[in-house]
């Protein structure tokens, strides 16, 4: 007997159990057509990574052939330079002219109009573009994803962005794939596939053209231009002519150890020569040299103009529009400004003044470009030249005081450097400096010129100095009491140290506060004058030889008091012929009062008084006479 369960056999639990049986069934098939399904799509997935270089106001393409129904998925990022990338899709119709013009040209009228960029670039793009995006996950680097709406020719176009105000440029690295959405946060891994192809015309890669202008003359008969990096069978064209004078140019092409790969000279009854090299491999500081050659055995000189190119035969017939990938690596202008704070001493006798002040400098170098993702920063801040070469590992515009005299005292040095590669510098420093150029013939009625002068311590094919007026001052309180400056300008100027290097010169004139000298030595000395002249009312001869011989040596000490405020001159100062005339007519005095003296013992007082009549006159006209004629002198 079996145990009673409550049901027939074959009943309503077998049917239960049939049905559930039918439904884990349905639900696996599902499950292992959706997974086919995914494994299908993801077998689909395409990625490539690919990398390039973007320079300001370039615009990279890349050819895409998309099916329909398929996503298009894209991501960018910057790896060296200030470059913050946007990526955009277009349609064959919008080629990499309109990008670099129409796109960018009007962002920025917009933007410098004030428009809010947030309402502004997207309007413009959306007129531009198919899809587009800035940044992405908090960051500057730029992705997006794009349903392709039918077959056919697309392009992914890279360029940095429009929001910033000044072009940004530097190296990336791009993803693009097909079904394959993991590239919207940059880690996919290329599959092989390639799914963009660069379009090396529109892109204008490794294209280059470079104008510049210069002179060479008598001091200067040669100068050079150094290259931008070069790859394997890039072509380097040049073309120079003369513009002014009789210069013959010529150029010669050296590698990076200056040893020559070509060279081109202006044919006979010319003035203009053309050159062309492709290198075979890829390299660095090759130096483009330009010289002026001689004319009938004399050196020519002039103005000449350069046009260089890199992969751009046009550069030949001048035919060739400037822009593209940098060619040559032109001087960088370096702004100078000179903050005057005290002066804190003027040493007359040595010749030489000490100041306290500030030293500013900017410059722009590419090389020290960065992105602020690199550091989650606005800035980078180096507290010392040291720090500042160890990071940037870049050469930076050094220079030397010219005429310093004693070590250079430095309170406070920075570096400041901003993603586009543009860095500050400020020293506040304090020294002691000779002044080479006093003169004072004047003194001490004389003004003297001070001069700070800064020399670049690199060729000026390398650094120019401009002047910095807002960081040109002079501060209120100089604190030298003897001296208040008139007047300051400054100036630029090339010297010879081993190459010709470019020099700043911050140059200030001061006169002197004239109340010490009226009052201890002008004033001193008219009273001796006057004391001496008030002996012609005495008639006694005696007394008056022996005040006026007291008066002579009351001026000889004064004389030896005051000799040693100025330096052993080769030349008289106006102070020096007032004391040599005063000397001397006072010495004239003693004598002459002797002289009355023996008449009266003589018994011929009466030509005495007749003659002292006369002087009574001279004596104030000789010194009139003497000033007017040392006034004439100085």
């Amino acid at each position: 007997m079996s145990a009673d369960t409550g049901w027939p056999v074959g009943g309503p639990g077998d049917r239960s159990d049939r049905a559930h049986t039918v439904w884990r069934v349905l639900f696996l098939a599902l499950l292992l057509a959706a997974l086919a399904g995914t494994a299908a799509a993801q077998g689909d997935a395409a990625v490539q990574e690919l990398t390039g270089r973007i320079e300001p106001g370039q615009a990279i393409v890349y050819d895409l052939d998309l099916q329909a129904g398929r996503t298009l998925y894209a991501y960018a990022e910057g790896t060296s330079g200030d470059l913050d990338p946007f990526l955009a899709v277009a349609s064959p119709a919008l080629n990499a002219s309109r990008v670099r013009t129409g796109f960018a040209t009007d962002v920025n009228r917009s933007l410098a109009a004030g428009q809010d960029p947030l309402l502004v670039i997207p309007e413009i793009a959306g007129r531009y573009f198919l899809a587009w995006n800035d940044d992405t996950n908090g960051t500057y680097d730029s992705a997006l994803q794009y349903r392709v709406p039918a077959d056919g020719d697309y392009l992914l176009i890279v360029i940095g962005s429009p929001a910033k105000r000044e072009q940004t440029f530097g190296d990336y690295r791009l993803l693009v794939g097909i079904d394959a959405p993991q590239v919207l946060a940059g880690r996919a891994g290329p599959t092989g596939a390639a799914v963009a192809a660069l379009n090396t015309s529109a892109s204008r890669m490794r294209v280059g053209v470079r104008e510049v202008t210069g002179n060479l003359s008598a001091n200067r008969s040669s100068t050079f231009y150094t290259l931008g990096g070069v790859e394997a069978n890039d072509t380097f064209y040049a073309s120079i002519e003369a513009t002014s004078g009789n210069l013959v140019p010529a150029m010669i092409l050296l590698d990076y150890g200056g040893k020559p790969l070509a060279a081109a000279a202006s044919a006979p009854g010319t003035t203009g020569a053309v050159l062309q090299y492709t290198f075979s491999g890829a390299g660095s500081n090759n130096r483009l040299e330009v010289l002026a050659s001689p004319l009938n055995g004399v050196n020519t000189t002039g103005d000449f103009r350069l046009l260089a190119g890199l992969n751009a035969p046009g550069v030949l017939e001048g035919t060739e529009p400037p822009g593209g990938v940098a060619v040559l690596q032109e001087p960088i202008p370096v702004k100078v400004g000179v903050e005057l704070e005290q002066i804190t001493s003027v040493d007359q006798v040595s010749e030489n003044f000490a100041v306290v002040a500030n030293i500013w400098m900017e410059w722009n170098d590419p090389a020290l470009a960065f992105s602020p993702d690199e550091c989650n920063c606005q800035l980078k801040i180096y507290r010392s030249i040291d720090d500042f070469v160890d990071a940037g590992g870049s050469r930076w515009p050094e220079f030397t005081l010219y005429s310093q005299q004693a070590q250079r005292w430095t309170q406070n040095q920075i570096i400041v450097v901003q993603p586009n590669g543009t860095a500050t510098y400020f020293e506040h420093f304090w020294t002691t400096l000779q002044a080479p150029d006093f003169n004072f013939r004047a003194y001490p009625f004389d003004t003297q010129d001070f001069f700070i002068r800064i020399d670049s311590l690199y060729p000026e094919e390398l650094y120019v100095y401009e002047p910095w007026p807002e960081k040109t001052a002079i501060g209120p309180q100089l604190g030298e009491e003897e001296w208040y400056i008139t007047s300051s300008d400054t100036s630029i100027s090339t010297v010879e140290i081993t190459t010709l290097n470019s020099r700043y010169s911050f140059h200030f004139e001061a006169a002197r506060h004239l109340t010490y000298y009226i009052l201890r030595i002008l004033v001193p000395i008219l009273i001796i004058i006057l004391l001496t002249y008030v002996t012609f009312l005495l008639k006694d001869y005696g007394k008056r030889a022996d005040i006026a011989s007291a008066n002579l040596l009351l001026f000889i000490a004064f004389n030896f008091t005051i000799a040693g405020s100025l330096p052993h001159l080769g030349y008289l100062t106006f102070l020096d012929a007032v004391l040599v005339a005063t000397f001397v007519i006072t010495g004239a005095t003693v004598a002459y009062n002797l002289y009355l003296r023996w008449l009266a013992t003589e018994r011929q007082k009466e030509i005495a008084e007749g003659i002292d009549r006369v002087m009574a006159w001279l004596y104030p006209a000789a010194y009139i006479a003497a000033l007017v004629l040392a006034s004439l002198l100085l």
